[in-house]
């Protein structure tokens, strides 16, 4: 049965460009290996996503509608509904020297940044610096090997996988409750002074109003506990 738009689902993906089969994304480890991209320091977990919400590519937003869980399926996108037909008019030619100290380590394929716009250096040649500012995949086909895990229906479980999208942290370091449609997190010390915190919990709010309906109101929690306790019940529970 299609979902309805904005359920929120888990999923496996996998995606690649066709003319190369480059590797772009996957959430399996097993595919990591296999195309020689794996991160030992990454845990590879299965992509949530909010159907028809943009969280992903159109023209795979547009198929998610019509899969149901446990379907497993592969979707070729085209350019236009994937990162853009290429655009001639994005090559600038830039002098060498605006590059300053860094003029001579830059190599044809490196990712550069001129006038806070992200390029990639197509071509280095008498004093002058080819950077195409489309994007790194536009005029490529993009395809994506999905399969519907889970769709999380239950409020609670809603609430934590939308905190982990924002705040990508296990499950056990951080603690929820919704009591009388008041949504309640306890926030880990550990994350209290990371940058751009608070504009992170407004955006987890806004979030929350839209895939929970019923919640109210959003409250952040932050405790500082005495160190000599915090060390006291940490033998306590050893």
């Amino acid at each position: 049965m299609p979902f309805e738009k904005d359920a929120l689902v888990y999923l496996n993906l996998t995606s690649t460009v066709k003319e190369t089969n480059e590797l772009i994304e996957t959430t399996l480890e097993e595919k990591a290996k296999e195309y020689n991209s794996h991160d030992p320091t990454r845990k590879y977990t299965p992509k949530l996503v909010a159907i028809g919400a943009g969280w992903v590519l159109e023209g795979l937003d547009s198929k998610l509608k019509e899969l149901s869980v446990g379907e497993k399926v592969t979707v070729e996108i085209p350019p236009e509904r994937a990162f853009g037909v290429w655009d001639p008019s994005k090559v600038k030619i830039i002098p060498l020297r605006r590059f300053g100290e860094k003029a001579n380590q830059i190599r044809n394929g490196d990712e550069v940044q001129v006038d806070n716009k992200i390029g990639y250096v197509k071509l280095i040649g008498s004093g002058r610096v080819h950077v195409d500012f489309n994007h790194k995949y536009s005029g490529k086909t993009i395809v994506y090997e999905v399969e519907i895990i889970e769709e999380v229906k239950d409020d609670l479980k809603k609430a934590k996988a939308l905190f982990s999208r924002r705040i990508p942290i296990e499950d056990n370091k951080f603690k929820v409750e919704i009591i009388d449609n008041i949504l309640t997190y306890e926030l880990p010390e550990e994350i209290y002074f990371e940058e751009g915190l608070q504009i992170v919990k407004r955006a987890l709010a806004t979030d929350i109003f839209k895939y929970i309906p019923s919640i109210v109101k959003v409250v952040f929690k932050e405790s500082y506990q005495k160190p000599e306790t915090a060390k006291l019940e940490k033998t306590e529970t050893q």
